[in-house]
């Protein structure tokens, strides 16, 4: 099996809904900065990572949501800890917070290897369906609908969310 393309892991991690999937996700040497830390902008490569693993588990093997297409509209992400390089894969939970008539919203909760519940970074991630033919957003379908519903939970609170009053 090639690294990245293991199953979801059934062992959770802090803070993160019981319905989240979690993925093993390589972390690479070149993705350190200077000061020998998982560089701030890789944990978004991390989120898509992740999430393109986990559209293949929710979604079906035999339908790629991604090449239908799906837009990233915003992204939001707390840095809680500096992660160092393992050889081992990150995990990475990721799950449905909500979903509105074209666009779902995504957490994720970053965690190092099996055996190190930390977790080192959350966020959050609004997508929203797109007719790549019209160029234009798309309704969600039912069999979406309820494919996002199984993994849904709370979304995570993140720093700025007490500023605005939102709460999980």
């Amino acid at each position: 099996m090639s690294p990245g393309s293991e199953p979801a892991s059934t062992v959770p991690l802090p803070e993160v809904p019981p319905a989240a999937r979690v993925y093993p996700v390589p972390v690479r040497w070149s993705d350190m900065d200077a000061y020998g830390h998982i560089n701030n902008v890789q944990y978004l490569r991390l989120f898509e990572e992740a999430r393109v693993l986990a559209f293949k588990d929710w979604f079906g093997a035999d339908r790629d949501l991604i090449d239908e297409g799906m837009l990233v509209v915003t992204q939001a992400i707390d840095h809680l800890l500096p992660m160092g390089y393992a050889y081992a894969p990150a995990r990475v939970a990721v799950w449905c917070s909500d979903v509105g008539a074209a666009s779902f919203e995504l957490g994720y909760a970053v965690g190092g290897p099996d055996g190190d519940d930390t977790v080192y970074a959350r966020g959050r991630v609004t997508l929203v369906a797109y007719d790549l033919a019209g160029q234009r957003p798309r309704r969600l379908g039912e069999p979406e609908r309820a494919a996002l519903a199984q993994v849904a939970g709370d979304a995570p609170v993140l720093r700025g969310d007490r500023r605005r009053g939102r709460r999980a």
